[in-house]
């Protein structure tokens, strides 16, 4: 059931969302090269808890057999490894890498959920276009972020700019509600048919992201049974923020 958010709601979900941004304000700072990825994490989760939030994907039980609650407060996911990497102490961030995170706030007992792909010092000029396009499928996607269009109408404008860019978007895993739950209906593909699913209504909270790869589409599971990478090694990036329907045009809560 998708929940419409009050107007308390509404500023709680604000709350989270500004820990999300401020995190990403602060990690923007501080990556590099020689970092590893679990000193990535403690920055964040030191700078969320800071600000009166708890890491809301850290112990996240994703009901699978045989895979673990997830460990650490970032998804730190390098090059070719499209979401969910892991932090490591051994994962070190090098000069050219492109560094995709993703992050969840709970606050209030409301979550706010964004994501962000990095470049680490000296990439090539194709490799910022894959993260210049994957942002710009986001914003192409929220142009139908209004009253009266449908969930649809978002996941065929994201999909069809990225395919006229010549990449490949995830189809696996998709956008989704968001609010008391991390993840709540309805569910926002980055790909489809126009005039599908539900009508978007003020008061909806929704996270979209585009998850684009440079190559084919196809991904693969590592064995942390997190880790997704692309089947044939090729760049992924990922751009996501949650977003308040409004009675007019959509508020990006996730952006300072």
């Amino acid at each position: 059931m998708v929940t419409i958010k009050s107007e308390r709601e509404i500023e709680l979900m604000r709350e989270a969302c500004r820990v999300v941004a401020v995190v990403y304000d602060e990690l923007e700072k501080v990556i590099k090269p020689g970092m590893s990825t679990w000193e990535l994490d403690q920055i964040a989760e030191k700078k969320m808890r800071q600000l009166g939030a708890i890491p809301a994907e850290k112990g996240y039980d994703p009901g699978i057999r045989g895979v673990p609650a997830y460990p650490a407060t970032l998804c730190v996911s390098i090059n070719d490894e499209v979401i969910h990497g892991v932090p490591s102490k051994n994962k070190i961030i090098k000069d050219g890498d492109i560094v995709s995170v993703d992050t969840v706030a709970l606050k209030n007992g409301y979550n706010g959920d964004a994501a962000r792909t990095f470049i680490v010092g000296n990439v090539s000029k194709e490799t910022k276009r894959l993260i210049d396009v994957t942002k710009q499928a986001f914003f192409e996607g929220i142009k139908y972020a209004k009253v009266g269009f449908r969930v649809g109408d978002i996941s065929h404008a994201i999909g069809e700019y990225v395919r006229s860019q010549g990449y490949s978007v995830v189809r696996e895993f998709q956008g989704h509600g968001i609010g008391k739950q991390m993840h709540e209906d309805p569910g926002i593909p980055n790909y489809g048919k126009s005039g599908r699913g539900i009508r978007l209504e003020p008061g909806m909270t929704l996270a979209i992201e585009p998850m684009v790869i440079q190559g084919k589409p196809n991904i693969l599971e590592l064995e942390d049974g997190w880790t997704i990478v692309t089947e044939d090694g090729s760049l992924a990036a990922h751009y996501e923020n949650t977003i308040l329907i409004t009675k007019k045009e959509p508020e990006i809560l996730t952006l300072l």
